[in-house]
């Protein structure tokens, strides 16, 4: 498929799981990809997976000098840019009454306020036929104990692409919101372990979890043409989850 022909795109959080595999679905659909993480030993690895139509630049979506770096890039080797998968986030399960202003601030100043700046700082470089994809989570619409923290910062992307598709009017840039569930990420094998992640994955209709490469394709619809009537809307990639 070459979808993304011509393409240029910007992947946070792209040097593993979900960000990984949108990435190298990007590539494959004929897009060249800038992704950005804050650990080099990983971005190096992506990138010899990834080919020669990519770039990695080191940072945190938190700081907003890394950012300017990125976009800086951007701009530099390829002029304008059409796709924005704002990815990167962190969180951790966390009860009431354990949560911490520490906790906090790691959860919205990566999952809320990167993302913001992410798209923000983006918006010079994009123009008619843009599209911004904010990844959020079937945790944004779900409760599940310890999950507060981390489900309302992943409910506030939602609301960002609704406000945003106004923000845009006119503009020929589109916002949508990419929700996976259950994914067999690394992180996901690390934090819930094989009998975790068998629980995990009954708790959806189809009784697994996905693989990334799953999440990829559906963003790599959002970035193309294939969803040019698509704005402020979201798409669970979840196995119904969150949806029932």
């Amino acid at each position: 498929m070459s979808r993304l022909n011509g393409k240029t795109a910007v992947v946070t959080g792209g040097a593993t799981g979900i960000g990984f595999a949108a990435a190298k679905r990007f590539v494959d659909e004929g897009a060249f990809v800038f992704i950005f993480g804050r650990r080099q030993e990983a971005l190096d690895k992506a990138l010899k997976d990834l080919g020669s139509n990519a770039r990695a630049v080191k940072g945190s979506v938190s700081d907003l000098e890394d950012l300017d770096r990125l976009y800086a890039a951007v701009k530099a080797e390829r002029g304008s840019l059409d796709i924005v998968l704002a990815n990167a986030g962190t969180g951790s399960q966390l009860a009431l009454g354990k949560i911490t202003v520490e906790h906090c601030d790691e959860a919205y100043e990566t999952n809320v306020k990167g993302t913001l700046f992410t798209v923000q700082k983006a918006l010079p470089l994009m123009g008619k036929g843009g599209s911004i994809i904010l990844t959020g989570s079937s945790a944004g619409t779900t409760g599940a104990p310890g999950m507060g923290l981390y489900s309302a910062s992943k409910a506030a992307l939602r609301n960002f692409a609704r406000s945003w598709a106004e923000d845009l009017k006119g503009t020929g840039i589109r916002v949508n919101v990419l929700s996976p569930g259950p994914t067999a990420t690394e992180l996901a094998k690390e934090a819930l372990g094989e009998e975790g992640q068998k629980v995990f994955a009954s708790m959806n209709p189809l009784q697994r979890m996905a693989d990334p490469s799953e999440i990829g394709a559906v963003a790599a619809f959002l970035a193309s043409d294939d969803s040019s009537f698509m704005t402020a809307s979201e798409v669970a990639v979840d196995g119904g989850l969150a949806q029932i």
